[in-house]
């Protein structure tokens, strides 16, 4: 299990303000990408709490409903609910594990693998937009940043 790094000491309570807040910015970023690719995947009948499990599919192929609700930060009740809207509009279905059925593993269809055919694009266009003005060198930074922010967050999580 990772150790996380002694915490910094760049925030006090006493002055912490929502615009000097990495987390705020964080999120502010975050809405402005979903808007950006819900408006742009809506012509697709997609919102972003279908695609972005819709996404994990295509990338992961097979996963349980258990797997997708964790990483779309949703209980399992939740995800029930959506996935039985995606079925209904027949872009993805559930099917019971061969090895233990018990376990439900969610796949897309072929009319789910079409839906998703523009979302990737879609997503990169996205990004890309709220990224003018920045330097490869600085997006590459970025991301390095980010990534050692996720990375202290998991090994937080987990008790390190």
């Amino acid at each position: 299990m990772p150790r996380t790094p002694k915490p910094a000491q760049f925030y006090d309570g006493d002055s912490l303000t929502a615009e000097h807040s990495v987390g705020y910015l964080l999120k502010r970023v975050l809405m402005s990408i979903v808007y950006q690719a819900d408006k742009r995947l809506c012509v697709h009948d997609l919102t972003s709490a279908q695609w972005g499990p819709l996404m994990r599919l295509r990338v992961h192929g097979r996963v349980t409903v258990a797997e997708l609700a964790r990483s779309a930060q949703i209980d399992a009740g939740a995800m029930t609910r959506l996935l039985d809207r995606l079925e209904k509009k027949g872009l993805c279905k559930r099917v019971r594990s061969t090895e233990d059925r018990r376990v439900v593993l969610v796949e897309l269809t072929p009319e789910g693998e079409a839906a998703m055919e523009h979302v990737p694009q879609v997503l990169a266009d996205v990004l890309n937009a709220h990224l003018a003005g920045f330097s490869k060198t600085e997006w590459t930074a970025l991301v390095g940043y980010l990534r050692r922010m996720a990375d202290t967050g998991d090994a937080l999580r987990e008790g390190g």
